[in-house]
């Protein structure tokens, strides 16, 4: 027994260090002091300001009286997501624990987390304060239309601290090895092009694999048929995302709540395996009054 629960312990531990370093997204997380936890377990509450303008000074009776007003939104979870999987004992002794440890990883990295990202992806998406839409091939097709969305955003006044640029890998290529944009390192006669950035233009970069970056989405239940493999496929009216850039504050993404349970072979009262479960009460939200703050573009399909 002592075996299977280092064993659960070295698992848990790979599969938290696995879904942080896959994640995209997960630098939007909203700290949760923005939010307010209700007696309904499927939703929250999330602060929202509003004010007023400046008005005249009167000399006589002074100042003009002004409203605050603190809001709580309630926001319903609409993502209950689930899975389980069972490995053999025999299978997994015969691999030394590779079985049950790898399918664990490859679940949180090519599912769960592949999920969330294309999820969170195309809810901004469908909520974008402004967007546009080119097939882009050069690197200065690419530099010309982030600058454009720089410009909008600038418009709207979104804070310019604390942008994130999320681009696709095609765009990234083109805009890497375009000779619009030049990127040095080193002193003198040093110098070397730097092919590689993480900042553009101020903003943090995130690249983005293709198959997390769609305008809309559909998932799978993992039960009807034709959908039992679970997971999500590119929407029929989904387009490919050259580029999305969101500051932070515009969005509330949550994961209220997960389980990630590891039943040892001696506790399983079904099988004689190692079971895994995984579920996960998740969603993603724009306010209403900072969707500005959401720039999308995509290609035309």
């Amino acid at each position: 027994m002592a075996n299977s629960i280092a064993l659960i312990t070295e698992y848990l531990a790979e599969l938290d260090k696995v879904y942080k370093y896959e994640s995209k997204t997960s630098v939007l997380d909203t700290p949760m002091a923005a939010i307010k936890q209700t007696d309904n377990a499927k939703t929250i509450k999330i602060a929202k300001m509003a004010l007023q303008g400046l008005g005249d000074y009167d000399r006589s009776t002074g100042y003009v009286e002004g409203d605050a007003t603190l809001t709580w939104e309630d926001h319903t979870f609409t993502q209950d997501r689930a899975r389980k999987f069972n490995v053999d004992t025999l299978d997994n002794l015969e691999t030394a624990n590779v079985s049950f440890g790898m399918l664990a990883a490859e679940f949180i990295r090519n599912h769960t987390v592949a999920e969330f990202d294309a999820y969170r992806m195309a809810s901004y998406s469908a909520v974008a304060g402004n967007s546009a839409e080119a097939d882009m091939s050069t690197g200065a097709d690419v530099l010309a239309a982030i600058d454009a969305a720089s410009e909008a955003l600038d418009d709207a006044e979104v804070p310019e601290d604390g942008r994130i640029l999320f681009i696709s890998n095609s765009c990234y290529k083109l805009l890497k090895n375009s000779p619009d944009v030049t990127r040095f390192i080193g002193q003198g006669n040093d110098k070397a092009f730097d092919r590689q950035f993480k900042v553009f233009d101020d903003m943090e970069v995130v690249k983005m694999p293709k198959s997390r970056f769609y305008t809309a989405i559909t998932q799978h239940d993992g039960s009807t048929a034709g959908q039992e493999a679970g997971g999500y496929i590119k929407n029929v009216a989904g387009k490919d995302i050259n580029f999305m850039i969101i500051h932070p504050s515009a969005v509330i993404q949550l994961v209220k709540h997960t389980v990630t349970k590891i039943i040892s072979p001696e506790q399983n009262q079904i099988r004689d395996g190692w079971a895994y479960y995984f579920r996960a009460y998740h969603d993603a939200w724009a306010y209403e009054n900072k969707v500005n703050g959401i720039y999308l573009h995509n290609k035309t399909t």
